[in-house]
């Protein structure tokens, strides 16, 4: 064997060095060191800041992975998300176009039966645009107040709606403003027409449903034919709301056998505590022609010498 080949290191037993307790102590007071020189004169400031802005290309760089597959993700999602929109307006589009067309079909059908009929076209609402001002100071009413009164054309009786619906009625006017009862006073009432059975009733406000306000179907019958989600609409022949305006949709029908009657609850169909613009309607009263006087429709009776079986005096 080559005499340079030969491992002349001595063993590990005799090797010569600091022990790994001595190691550890130098270690702990050189971090203490170094903590206690940071906290006193900031020695390690200068330190991390250059170290930082060495490590921040890096660190970028790192990150451009990850940004990448974030961005991919995003986008992905974002594009299923616009398809799935698309596909969700065409399908809309496609309704809207058949519910235009039967309106279509049905308005001029209605045009052909009245032509038809000698009947007289359907009465055109005149509307005020109001906005409201401020609810009312009495905490045990809901009214509000909007900003037409007597000089902008309101009359007391006005039906007041807005996009969803019927909101209320004017209860009082004044020149340059006017109180609405909304549909939740314990003072409102409203004739409605169920779309579904066509049967007519009254919605009387004033109730709770839910913890909010709402409005009751009195005076039903235990077995009448109501159920839960029916829509409740304006009839027209009350001479105040014009036919077919949104008023509530039933929520709740407790049928009570011992009395006879049910007891039915209506969530109004506008939302009244977020409303800020509506129409002021014309009654449809006004807009009726007068009733003739009672004189101009009474036949007129012959005179006593020309009745039958009376001789006329020469």
């Amino acid at each position: 064997m080559p005499l340079g080949t030969i491992d002349r290191t001595p063993p590990p037993f005799f090797r010569q060095g600091p022990s790994a307790l001595t190691k550890l102590a130098l270690c702990a007071a050189l971090a203490i060191f170094l903590m206690a020189a940071d906290n006193r004169v900031k020695l390690i400031v200068p330190l991390r800041a250059a170290l930082a802005t060495v490590l921040l290309p890096v660190q970028q760089a790192l990150g451009v992975p990850i940004q990448v597959l974030a961005g991919l993700g995003a986008h992905a999602q974002g594009l299923r998300q616009a398809m799935a929109n698309e596909n969700a307006a065409r399908a809309l589009l496609a309704a809207q176009s058949e519910r235009a067309a039967k309106v279509e079909q049905l308005a001029a059908e209605n045009a052909s039966l009245r032509a038809l009929l000698a009947l007289r076209p359907a009465l055109t609402v005149k509307s005020i645009s109001a906005e409201v001002l401020y609810e009312a100071g009495d905490v045990y009413s809901r009214k509000v107040f909007i900003d037409r009164g007597q000089q902008h054309g309101v009359v007391a009786g006005s039906p007041v709606i807005n996009q969803a619906g019927v909101l209320g009625q004017v209860t009082r006017v004044y020149p340059l403003s006017a109180i609405v009862t909304l549909l939740s006073d314990k003072d409102a009432t409203v004739p409605v027409l169920n779309t579904r059975t066509q049967q007519r009733s009254a919605a009387f406000g004033g109730v709770l449903a839910q913890g909010q306000g709402a409005m009751e179907l009195r005076f039903m019958a235990g077995n009448a034919d109501v159920k839960v989600g029916d829509e409740l609409v304006t009839g027209g022949v009350d001479a105040v709301y014009p036919p077919a305006l949104p008023v509530a949709r039933v929520v709740q029908v407790d049928r009570r056998a011992e009395s006879g009657f049910a007891r039915v609850l209506a969530a109004p169909a506008a939302a009244i505590d977020g409303a800020r613009h509506v129409l002021v309607l014309e009654p449809v009263g006004l807009q009726m022609p007068a009733r003739p006087e009672p004189d101009a429709v009474a036949p007129a009776r012959p005179p006593k010498s020309a009745r039958p079986g009376k001789a006329v005096a020469p």
